[in-house]
């Protein structure tokens, strides 16, 4: 991708809609039939960045990446790509974005050094030997048969074609199914590279540590609502921790109390050690400054703190009730939305 096609005028905006996001998406709704998919979705993606959508399957990841990309057309609410409304996603914009669907469909009966060819045909200019390049990273063979491959390597060749124009926009579900570890890593390191190019990426996943690892921003998603939006640092300041400790001149019993008084702490077992001390298992999901504040006066022996599980804390997300204002609210805009766009 050039500098210019960074830099070159962007269409005129409407209200409300962000002259630094590659993505502005506001109250996007979609519905099939009785089933809402997306119920008034929100979020911006400001140019140059990394944003994850986390979600559990049937959530409505895909169904937002389609909507951005005209493939379906929302119910109601609007979407700006790249300056430009959805609706009006035409080929020129289309040259502009990398897409890789999370159910890729390929021709069999053609290698993939051809069918790359085909699609830079369609996509614009690839630079020389960048596809060669991009397929040597990820350990694949161009000249294989389409049919022959595994579901890996048809991952691969659909991860060449969304990167190979190097677009403005890369837009990626569930990039790394199918994908070894090693090539998660390295496909995570290509995101990180398109980044630091200057390039946006949305990507979707139900796999929380590769959301952790690429994004700058994190959508969590769940029945087709956006729960919370935050930095990855964000999301690990108030993850769970685990944690032990160990006391003397203290009863396991006054532990367990003066733990359980203490914000964002859930003692999950104290004990009596062989030596005699207490000992606390517990969780932390607040800050950890104020938390060792509060135990400073205890005659600590040993403290453990885990790294802060930012899965666990994602699931608590998807699992909790939802608010009962937000409940009722999504009720009335439901009532009120009767006609379904074609």
């Amino acid at each position: 991708m050039s500098h210019d096609a960074l830099t070159q005028p962007r269409a005129v905006l409407g209200p409300g809609q962000a002259p630094d996001a590659a993505i502005d998406v506001v109250d996007l709704v979609k519905q099939f039939g009785r089933n809402r998919a997306l119920n008034g979705v929100t979020f911006q993606v400001p140019r140059g960045s990394v944003f994850g959508v986390i979600g559990p399957n049937g959530a409505g990841k895909t169904t937002i990446m389609r909507a951005l990309l005209d493939i379906i057309r929302p119910t109601s609410g609007h979407a700006t790509v790249l300056g430009t409304p959805s609706r009006n996603a035409g080929p020129e914009l289309r040259r502009r974005i990398g897409y890789l669907p999370g159910e890729l469909i390929l021709e069999g009966r053609t290698s993939g050094r051809r069918l790359l060819a085909h699609y830079a045909d369609i996509s614009g200019p690839v630079a020389a030997g960048h596809v060669h390049e991009l397929a040597e990273r990820l350990g694949f063979d161009l000249d294989r048969p389409v049919r022959k491959l595994s579901k890996g390597n048809k991952q691969k060749l659909g991860i060449v074609q969304a990167f190979m124009h190097q677009p403005e926009l890369l837009v990626l579900d569930e990039p790394t199914s199918g994908l070894d570890p090693l090539m998660q890593q390295e496909f995570l390191k290509m995101v990180r590279e398109a980044r630091d190019r200057g390039q946006t990426v949305f990507l979707s996943s139900h796999v929380i540590s590769e959301i952790q690892q690429a994004a700058d921003e994190v959508a969590i998603l769940r029945d087709g609502r956006i729960v919370t939006i935050n930095s990855v640092e964000e999301l690990r300041t108030t993850a769970i921790r685990h944690l032990r400790l160990v006391a003397s001149g203290i009863r396991p019993t006054d532990l367990a109390a003066a733990l359980g008084a203490l914000e964002g702490v859930t003692t999950l077992e104290c004990t009596v050690t062989p030596a005699g001390d207490a000992e606390a298992v517990a969780t932390l999901s607040s800050e950890i400054a104020p938390f060792l504040q509060a135990i400073s006066t205890l005659q600590l022996k040993d403290l453990m703190l885990e790294e802060p599980d930012l899965e666990e804390s994602v699931l608590k997300l998807y699992s909790a009730p939802m608010p009962a204002a937000a409940a009722a609210g999504l009720a009335r805009h439901a009532d009120a939305q009767t006609d379904v766009t074609k």
